[in-house]
């Protein structure tokens, strides 16, 4: 009897679990720390406010430590998103009937797609069958939790149905165009359709020909004609098998292939806007101190470069300055931050500028330099004291201007989380995109998903 070897080696899709859930477990412990500190202005309310955000963290936890993929089916009333779940899952467990509108509210579904993936399946009401704000809202939670989005249409795409399409393409998920019911259609209409569909896709850019594929997840009972065997003949109404079988492979292929990193690349997306909406918040809530801190480090800039007579030394400063103060305001924000990615974003800030701030450092460097020629030559001369005094105050202004600046630009990019770092939600993000083969289907969300840099 041969003994069958495994390696304990993850695959790329476990790699990508095993990175998000460290990038993931690493926010939650850095914010609880420190929000929790003593001295760090933190108080209940903030807390409170935090608390949805912190909740979505722990839930993204538990998400990749359960390694269940979650494939949600969108699309208008009547074009039988319940009935593609209930086919893929070989049972009738979801409602499904004649009347407009029969599924009122989300439910799901386990389906065990083979003996390595679970997958939960989300059955979703009709998008213009909920009206207004709690249509909109509950479409939103669903499309950010699932790692997959069916669209289930029934023919060619009516204009609500392409911009409903188009709003789930905002939550930057993968999604298999399902061509329902085309067990109703003529072979050659039911091509010209799919012909119109594929169209569509490459001129708007919404899809590729594959994520498009055709099926009859509740085919229309037929009249057949039935010989008994004592010879008497009549008929009965059969309902044929669903043709599935196609959307079924796909989605298998999908998850065998990529399904981890697609969990992993989503629960990453999803922390990356908590930590956002947590950096958002503590951001407003400490609006008024971080005012404070930014003029504090400007009148110790304008000072120490005023009164510095070595021009090279000005500019060091100036650099050193701005970094403190980048570090000091993520530590009034909770916000994790080391040297070298407050030097990363500094770089980021100067050279974003528009050249304000380039302008800065060269015109610092040049009244530097005329200060410290006044200062060498001023022996008892007046004259160049005063020289060397005008151009201390010029370069003060300057400085002072260009490190509030850097405070004002380094607020807005705190407020977008700081997900930097080695375990940082955007750069696991970027290393998962980089990893990605051109055959898969993450591969055409790259651009969509490339994170801020």
């Amino acid at each position: 009897m041969s003994i069958r070897q495994t390696s304990s080696v993850p695959t790329i899709g476990e790699s990508h679990i095993n990175r998000a859930r460290a990038s993931i477990r690493q926010a939650l412990s850095w914010y609880s720390n420190n929000l929790r500190k003593p001295n760090q202005h933190s108080h209940s309310q903030l807390l409170k406010q935090l608390k949805p955000e912190f909740d979505t963290l722990n839930s993204l936890v538990n998400k990749l430590d359960s390694n269940v993929i979650a494939i949600a089916a969108f699309g208008l009333v009547s074009r039988g998103k319940s009935a593609v779940l209930n086919a893929l899952i070989g049972q009738k467990i979801l409602q499904t009937g004649p009347l407009n509108g029969v599924t009122q509210w989300c439910r799901s579904v386990q389906w065990v797609a083979n003996d390595k993936v679970q997958v939960e399946l989300i059955d979703t009401p009709g998008l213009d069958e909920i009206d207004g704000e709690a249509r909109s809202q509950m479409a939103e939670d669903v499309a950010r939790k699932a790692d997959l989005i069916l669209f289930v249409v029934s023919g060619d795409i009516t204009q609500t149905e392409y911009q409903a399409l188009c709003k789930l393409r905002q939550y930057q998920k993968p999604l298999i165009l399902v061509f329902n019911k085309i067990d109703l259609y003529p072979d050659i209409d039911r091509q010209a359709i799919y012909r119109n569909l594929q169209e569509l896709g490459a001129t708007k850019g919404e899809m590729l020909p594959d994520e498009i594929v055709m099926v009859a997840a509740e085919p229309t009972p037929l009249e057949v004609r039935v010989e008994w065997a004592n010879g008497e003949t009549g008929y009965e109404w059969e309902t044929p098998a669903p043709q599935i079988d196609e959307l079924k492979q796909k989605i298998l292929n999908i998850l065998n292939r990529e399904g981890k990193s697609l969990l992993a690349l989503n629960a990453l997306v999803q922390a990356q806007k908590a930590q956002e909406k947590i950096a958002s918040i503590t951001v407003g809530d400490r609006l008024q101190q971080a005012e404070d801190l930014i003029w504090k480090y400007t009148r110790y800039k304008a000072i120490a470069i005023a009164l510095n007579p070595v021009a090279l030394l000005d500019v060091l400063g100036g650099f050193v300055t701005d970094l403190a103060l980048i570090r000091a305001l993520a530590r009034l924000y909770n916000l994790p931050m080391t040297g070298y990615e407050a030097a990363k974003l500094l770089k980021t800030i100067i050279f974003s500028s528009g050249g304000l701030l380039v302008g800065e450092l060269g015109s610092s460097l040049f009244w530097g330099l005329g200060k410290s020629t006044a200062i060498v030559s001023s022996g008892e001369n007046p004259f160049n004291i005063s020289t060397y005094a005008g151009a201390a105050t010029i370069q003060a202004g300057i400085a002072a201007y260009g490190c509030y600046a850097v405070g004002q630009a380094a607020q807005v990019y705190l407020e977008r989380g700081c997900t930097w770092g080695q375990f940082g939600a955007s750069t696991v993000i970027a290393e998962i995109l980089a990893r990605t083969e051109p055959n898969t289907i993450i591969y055409r969300l790259r651009q969509e998903l490339s994170p801020f840099e």
